[in-house]
């Protein structure tokens, strides 16, 4: 199904992958279309099959409600004829799109957008078309201290919360965890790692084993590869709503949960380099949260192991 509302358009296409949930769908939709620049903006769906029986209702929902969608300058929906899972989908639909239109903006069905959200990637991808060393944009960024990071910084780690890419980048891409896991030295996971501080590496060989199939963590290991960087912003412009155990690789604890999208960048940062100051933050995050997560374990702990003197009473 495609409607066409005017003819060549500069900016990027948005891609959005669905399954079955749809009301996290129905209020991505809904905050996208609330876009600046939706009116020029052609929205490709790509919509999964059913896993089973089960699914089927819920399938059938989701592919309703993106159908009815309007305000785009066009609308192409993609029915998948049997179930991909999200890693196949989304890696295949996003290189089949990078080869037609040459960038791609990406979105999946649990991430409401500021907005300004097409507006910032837009002009993000406008601005470091030629800047090689630049390879992804985020639209999402941890809480943190937002102290001297500025309007946005650059760095080694990908966040897949609302992103975009350009298509002679993504053309690298590689999904090869057995090669990562003989070619890596250990010097080289920590750095992954964020210098020890975040276990990113850990997907890497739940994919080997089979134990997941997803795909980001192998655009992180592309970007890392090539010596890349991405682009984030201080302030996120995009919300994950999907944090509730009910899609894919989702847990229910969100620690990386933000109160409201609020994005606004005025200047973009001209060297093309890392910030320190943005890695030491997160790095801070990191350590935080699993300080927190060890209060919550003891806890837990103890509460199923009273001490001596509780058993004595």
């Amino acid at each position: 199904m495609e409607r066409v509302m005017s003819t060549a358009t500069p900016l990027a296409p948005v891609v959005f992958f669905v399954f079955a949930r749809p009301e996290h769908t129905r209020r991505t939709l809904e905050a996208l279309a609330a876009n600046t620049l939706v009116e020029q903006t052609d929205l490709i769906v790509y919509a999964d099959a059913p896993r089973n029986e089960s699914d089927i209702e819920q399938v059938r929902e989701v592919r309703n409600l993106v159908h009815s969608v309007s305000g785009f300058r066009s609308v192409n929906v993609i029915e998948r004829k049997n179930n991909y899972g999200l890693a196949r989908n989304i890696i295949e639909g996003v290189t089949e799109i990078c080869d037609r239109y040459g960038r791609v903006i990406v979105l999946e069905d649990d991430i409401v957008t500021a907005p300004n959200f097409l507006s910032f990637m837009n002009a993000t991808l406008d601005r470091y078309v030629d800047e090689k060393r630049v390879w992804h944009i985020s639209g999402w960024n941890y809480p943190i201290d937002e102290d001297g990071l500025g309007d946005a910084f650059f760095w080694r780690v990908m966040n897949c919360w609302g992103w975009a890419t350009w298509s002679d980048r993504w053309k690298y891409f590689s999904k090869d965890p057995k090669r990562l896991i003989q070619s890596w030295d250990r010097g080289k996971i920590r750095r992954f790692n964020l210098d020890g501080t975040h276990d990113f590496w850990e997907q890497v060989t739940a994919n080997d084993k089979g134990k997941l199939n997803t795909w980001a963590i192998f655009w992180y290991a592309t970007i890392f590869e090539a010596g890349g960087l991405c682009l984030n912003p201080v302030r996120s412009f995009v919300r994950n709503i999907g944090n509730d155990g009910s899609g894919e690789n989702c847990g229910k604890i969100d620690p990386f949960a933000i109160a409201q999208v609020k994005g606004r960048v005025h200047e973009f940062p001209d060297r093309i380099e890392e910030s320190t100051l943005a890695v030491h933050r997160v790095q801070e995050f990191y350590k935080g949260f699993q300080a927190s997560l060890l209060q919550r374990v003891m806890k837990r702990f103890m509460s199923l192991y009273p001490r001596d003197s509780e058993h004595r009473r």
